[in-house]
């Protein structure tokens, strides 16, 4: 018998393999948080199935999310990623995408490690919800709004409060599996052991 998921991701095998493998498991890696914050920056507006079954294009296009070859990327690379048909070819935030890496660069030198800087929001420790199904779940919070205007006072564009939200979610700041799914108790206990 099938486990109980969160029902957003049973659309498809590749959702259901994120869900069950990557979505709330905490991360505090800098260069993985970098790759959700850049593809969390072209998800913008769009769905997250948009930017998924993009993601390896994505990869490859960023140079593995190398955040120190981003920052560094020309205007040459943003016209040569703009006529790339594996991305969402949207101006502003491939040239988004190149400020932000300059910015996380600049929060890395002045704080250490990007993942401090963002996992101080909770203290270091994810935030446990206790939603019982999907339509619960916020499209933002005051933190996840605060933690947008932060980044944005330090240099960043395209992450409002939903898309910080959305961060936060899969990169395990919050475990908003709903309840009675069976990553919820799974994605705690990881969280205890951060």
């Amino acid at each position: 018998m099938e486990p109980y998921r969160c029902d957003w991701c049973l659309s498809n095998a590749t959702y259901v393999s994120y869900h069950d493998n990557e979505w709330g498991v905490p991360i505090y890696d800098d260069q993985k948080l970098f790759e959700a914050l850049l593809l969390e920056t072209f998800q913008a507006g769009l769905s997250w199935w948009t930017v998924l079954r993009k993601r390896e294009c994505f990869r490859e296009a960023f140079y593995d999310f190398n955040v120190g070859r981003v920052a560094k990327m020309t205007t040459y690379d943003q016209e040569r990623l703009l006529k790339n048909n594996g991305i969402i070819r949207n101006k502003g935030k491939v040239a988004a995408a190149i400020t932000n890496a300059q910015a996380f660069i600049k929060i890395q030198k002045a704080v250490g490690s990007f993942s401090e800087f963002m996992w101080s929001y909770t203290n270091g420790v994810p935030i446990q919800n206790s939603f019982t199904q999907t339509q619960e779940l916020p499209q933002t919070t005051t933190l996840a709004q605060q933690m947008s205007d932060d980044l944005k006072k330090q240099g960043f564009k395209y992450l409002g409060g939903i898309t910080m939200y959305a961060h936060m979610q899969a990169v395990g700041m919050v475990n908003d599996h709903v309840v009675n799914c069976f990553r919820h108790k799974e994605v705690a206990a990881l969280s205890l052991n951060s």
